[in-house]
């Protein structure tokens, strides 16, 4: 059996001297059918070691109601990494942060109106341990101690930049060791005093953050942590992106110049993100600006700059850090698995559509409410609610105001589309109102909650009262979830000249499938199916321009897409291309 464990400054594996040379890569942001592609090369870029998060939300999507297959199964990504002669470090949260929808946590912990999270509060942590109960015992034989490639776990995450409440982390420490937990446990935080203050746990290995400047930050890890050695949990070697901001890119010699420096202090690494991947569907998360406050989505695509591209691809980064990693251990020769087929095709019409508005029976049921509430209380996780009220108001104009709106709402009178109102901006909207009894809708779009920082919990919805003008408040209205996680039921037809969110169809056949990226030319805003599959968002705002599609999600023969336009104007038509479209500035 395998010992992994610290002594004075070395990481100590069976008993002798041994730097972890790691790279993050999360099981969860990979098609299962791509997991080992990825991780020979991470292997072959000179890592020892994958580290993964694990996505809570995915896991229990419902409370009570676990799910660890295909995609899902980290005990199989785990054996995998430990088959092709890899360590492994599992962050098993219960918070992740990781640009990741509400840091990994399950959206229906705020269905409780009390919450309080990441803290002692009896509901949150009862719900934290019936997750450690179903996540632990699969993984408790894959640790090294027990003959597996699990050589470490984190507690909790990057603590020290949200919270104060120690005793919560040794509670966390004591579920981890009580349920079995019995590996190198760490933690992982910034390298500032009151990080290092809030976030680490005595007697618990701690870790630093950082993209640069090693010397200085390993200096204030000393300074809490004398004796053990030095680890840099987190080497961003690139960043994420916001909608409607400029791409993050990183000069490789910048990020190898900085990864040199780590190693030649003698410390071990784990490369963030060698991999990043996809946030599929709708689990990006978001942040909130520290100064202003501002709501900040963050886009699907988590490429990360990384060394290895979000479809696989070798970067000019891998090449640098490869070449770091070499003048510090010997390497092998480069060995790389077979190239994966691409796939490409011509434009593609959608000609099939169907109104979204004539398809809310088949997507949801209304729920009656007085006034509008958020989507956590309705009992959903992620996607749109729509709200709908029925006026008799005087004709004429007047001004619509939400007191709380998150994220993005349409508003519609008597189904015509009269604006768009999103949270960072002034929340009242002039309406001119036809004689007689007005519907009015607002559909209101989850653009992601945020994952890091003070403004953690993020319900979603219309949080507040209605009004219009000065004094009414609206009542009396029907709220329909719309969590679209099943299209089957939509019932298409060629009608191309319909108004307002609309959903379309298009079927074609695959010869050979292949990894590609699939872009909208024309289209604004919106979500895209391949095969029942959520690829994610696009948004004209930019930075990305196009959709990742794995090659997995493809099938020989008959395919289908299937796209909500949130804004049309015109033919809704897709494009298949094997490599990414060049960008464009928002």
């Amino acid at each position: 059996m395998t010992r992994f464990t610290v002594a004075n400054n070395d990481f100590l594996l069976d008993g002798r001297p041994h730097r972890l040379l790691s790279g993050a890569l999360h099981y969860f942001r990979v098609m299962p059918q791509q997991w080992e592609d990825r991780l020979l090369k991470l292997k072959a870029m000179g890592l020892n070691c994958v580290e993964t998060y694990v996505a809570w939300n995915l896991h229990e999507p419902q409370p009570g109601a676990f799910d660890f297959t295909g995609g899902l199964d980290l005990p199989a990504f785990v054996r995998l990494a430990g088959s092709l002669g890899l360590h492994v470090i599992v962050r098993p949260g219960p918070y992740i942060c990781a640009e990741w929808e509400f840091g990994g946590l399950p959206a229906w912990l705020l269905a409780d109106p009390e919450m309080a999270l990441r803290c002692m509060y009896p509901p949150y942590l009862d719900a934290v341990a019936r997750f450690l109960d179903a996540l632990l015992p699969p993984l408790l034989p894959l640790q090294a101690g027990q003959g597996g490639p699990v050589i470490a776990m984190q507690v909790e995450n990057e603590y020290g930049s949200y919270g104060s409440d120690q005793t919560y982390l040794r509670w966390l420490e004591h579920a981890l060791r009580a349920r079995g937990v019995d590996t190198l446990l760490f933690t992982s935080d910034g390298a500032t005093d009151f990080m290092l203050t809030h976030g680490t746990v005595p007697h618990v290995l701690k870790t630093a953050n950082f993209g640069s400047r090693a010397a200085g930050e390993f200096a204030k890890l000393r300074e809490y942590q004398p004796n053990w050695p030095l680890m840099c949990m987190e080497f961003w070697c690139g960043w994420f992106d916001h909608w409607g901001e400029p791409q993050h890119l990183r000069a490789a010699a910048d990020a190898a110049q900085a990864l040199d420096e780590v190693l030649a202090a003698g410390a071990s690494v784990n490369v963030f993100m060698f991999h990043g991947g996809t946030s599929f569907g709708f689990m990006n998360g978001a942040n909130t600006d520290l100064e202003t406050g501002a709501y900040q989505p963050t886009v699907g695509s988590y490429d990360y700059d990384a060394p290895l591209s979000e479809d696989g691809q070798l970067t000019a980064k891998f090449h640098a850090f490869r070449e770091v990693i070499g003048r510090h251990v010997a390497l092998p020769p480069l060995q790389l698995p077979p190239p994966v087929p691409r796939f490409e095709r011509g434009p593609l019409r959608l000609t099939q559509s169907q109104p979204l508005f004539t398809a809310l029976d088949q997507l949801s049921s209304p729920q009656a409410t007085p006034v509008p509430r958020p989507m956590e209380s309705l009992g959903q996780s992620y996607g749109f609610v729509l709200y709908r009220t029925e006026l008799r108001h005087p004709p004429g104009p007047t001004t619509l105001h939400l007191t709380q709106l998150h994220d993005r709402a349409q508003v519609f009178v008597n189904g015509v589309e009269v604006g768009t109102l999103e949270r960072n901006q002034p929340l009242s909207l002039p309406l001119t109102l036809p004689p007689g009894p007005v519907t009015l809708d607002i559909l209101v779009e989850n653009l992601g909650r945020v994952n890091y920082g003070p403004q953690l919990l993020d319900r979603k919805g219309l949080l507040g009262l209605v009004r219009l003008g000065t004094h009414t408040v609206l009542h009396g209205w029907q709220c329909w979830p719309l969590a679209l996680n099943d299209l089957s039921a939509l019932r298409f037809g060629a009608s191309p000249g319909v108004a307002g969110p609309t959903f379309y169809r298009a079927c074609f056949d695959v010869e050979q499938p292949g990894d590609c990226f699939l872009s909208l030319p024309a289209g604004e805003k919106g979500v895209v199916w391949l095969n029942g599959f959520n690829l994610g968002r696009y948004w004209s705002r930019g930075p990305q321009t196009a959709l990742y599609v794995p090659a997995p999600l493809l099938k020989t023969g008959g395919n289908e897409l299937t796209v909500l336009e949130l804004h049309p104007h015109g033919a809704c038509e897709a494009l298949f291309t094997a490599q990414r479209p060049a960008g464009r500035a928002p």
